[in-house]
């Protein structure tokens, strides 16, 4: 083959000369650069290739990293993992071998990532989230993707987001806010786990996490600032009181001081606010995970302390009764899976009583069949969203969508085993949601998605709108 036949094959010449005009008409001061980049567009991208490894969570616990290739780059994702999966949720894919990171390998999953999806998906634009997405559904035809592994579509999904927004040439927000038809981008109020208890820490505090919310901030930056000073204070505050050893942290950079008492933890929450000036500015937020604790339809408050487990037996009434007296006392604003995750009248009761927020979390997993019941019998007027409880990114988008239709708020969460992977916090601003929970101003996973929405303002600048006091709208 000629040059010339060469050249008229790929229609080389007339898209040269096209380029060359742009560059004159925009009278660039750098056309080399400028030729390139418009040679560029006018290629359309595509997927090229999907390549998975197993790579370990912030608990030292496998987890599947995917990178997705495209004709024009390289786009990274990996998928969070929670403490244990619910039978509502979608389910991740491990390899149950004992001798092996003690039956937590994905092998599985990566495997079906290049084996499976990879061919799948290999030649698709990766604008079309949607389609990507059902792709990878009906590729697995399980309703709870387990025959893939919810990891291992999960990860894919959020690689392909990436690479969708690279295309478009927008921030990943922006996709997102454009996926879902968010027109206003919203900087979510940060909720910091300061103290851990429950499963997440080894400590004797039944409930799972005591949180602050800088709701008094005029910026997110501003709202992370009163975040990591509170924090800092309730590590001097323990020390005082229960020397240097209660200074430990749990999975998600919450303090684990050796309390039984949530009146303790609360105490100590409120004496760091105190310290910090700030007072009106942070309110506070339980997470209970009553779940963990319920015995039949009891639940015990010492259940994590053998000596005592059994005598502290508490009835649904008694917690309601617990709850109206704590949020009398403190600034709580918002309680997270107050009751076991079946106890939908009691929920349902104490969510009527507008005293707090009320989230969703074990309660609907995600759900949307749980999340459309939640709805009809108002259980709650919040959704906690894991994203790898549902699977894929569209899915997130449409079960954001079921709540705002109902005037709930949104949640945007982390997960116990998580990874350096930000993409929550750009989810939680294109789909503009209330608050994003990333564990405390500690330990790098957890800093990575506040670090991503410090930058996220940054870029927006004067079009930054931090949600604020209005974080229940």
């Amino acid at each position: 083959m000629s040059v010339q036949e060469y050249l008229d094959k790929h229609l080389l010449s007339r898209r040269i000369e096209d380029a060359v005009n742009a560059a004159v008409r925009a009278k660039t001061s750098d056309p080399v650069l400028f030729i390139s980049n418009h040679m560029r567009k006018a290629v359309p991208s595509v997927i090229t290739k999907v390549n998975a490894r197993q790579i370990l969570d912030s608990r030292g616990i496998p987890t599947v990293e995917v990178d997705l290739h495209t004709n024009k780059g390289l786009f990274r994702a990996s998928s969070p993992s929670g403490a244990s999966s619910g039978m509502y949720e979608a389910i991740e894919l491990r390899d149950g071998e004992k001798g092996t990171y003690l039956g937590n390998s994905v092998n599985r999953a990566v495997k079906n990532i290049n084996e499976k999806i990879s061919v799948a998906l290999v030649g698709m634009d990766p604008t079309l989230q949607s389609q990507i997405d059902q792709v990878m559904i009906d590729l697995d035809k399980t309703e709870n993707k387990s025959e893939l592994g919810a990891n291992a579509i999960l990860a894919v999904s959020i690689a392909a987001c990436k690479a969708g927004a690279a295309e478009k040439e927008v921030s990943l927000h922006k996709h997102i806010a454009d996926l879902s038809g968010q027109t206003s981008p919203l900087l979510p109020v940060p909720v910091f786990t300061l103290i851990s208890g429950g499963k997440h820490a080894g400590n004797n505090l039944a409930i799972q996490e005591i949180m602050i919310l800088p709701v008094g901030s005029n910026t997110f930056e501003e709202a992370l600032q009163m975040g990591s000073e509170t924090y800092h204070h309730l590590k001097a505050v323990i020390t005082e009181t229960y020397g240097a050893q209660g200074c430990n942290v749990g999975e998600d950079g919450g303090f684990t001081p050796n309390i039984s008492s949530l009146r303790d933890g609360l105490d100590l929450v409120q004496k760091a606010i105190g310290r910090t000036g700030y007072n009106e500015k942070i309110k506070i937020a339980i997470g209970v995970a009553a779940t963990e604790f319920c015995i039949g339809t009891k639940y015990d408050l010492d259940f994590k302390t053998p000596n005592k487990s059994g005598q502290n037996f508490k009835s649904g009434q008694d917690m309601i009764d617990m709850y109206k007296e704590l949020c009398a006392d403190y600034p709580i604003v918002s309680i997270e899976d107050p009751f076991d995750k079946e106890e939908w009248e009691h929920v349902k009761y104490f969510s009527s009583l507008g005293i707090c927020q009320v989230v969703g979390g074990d309660l609907i997993m995600s759900n949307p069949k749980r999340i459309e019941r939640a709805i009809q019998e108002k259980s709650c007027n919040s959704l906690l969203l894991k994203v790898n409880q549902i699977g894929t990114v569209t899915e997130a988008i449409e079960v954001v969508k079921m709540a705002k239709d109902a005037q709930w708020g949104v949640v945007i969460s982390q997960r116990r085993g998580e990874t350096e992977d930000s993409f929550i916090s750009d989810l939680s601003v294109g789909l503009a949601a209330s608050q994003i929970k990333a564990g405390a101003p500690c330990r790098g996973e957890r800093l990575a998605k506040y670090n991503q929405l410090l930058r996220i303002e940054e870029e927006l600048g004067d079009q930054a709108v931090y949600t604020g006091e209005k974080w229940r709208n």
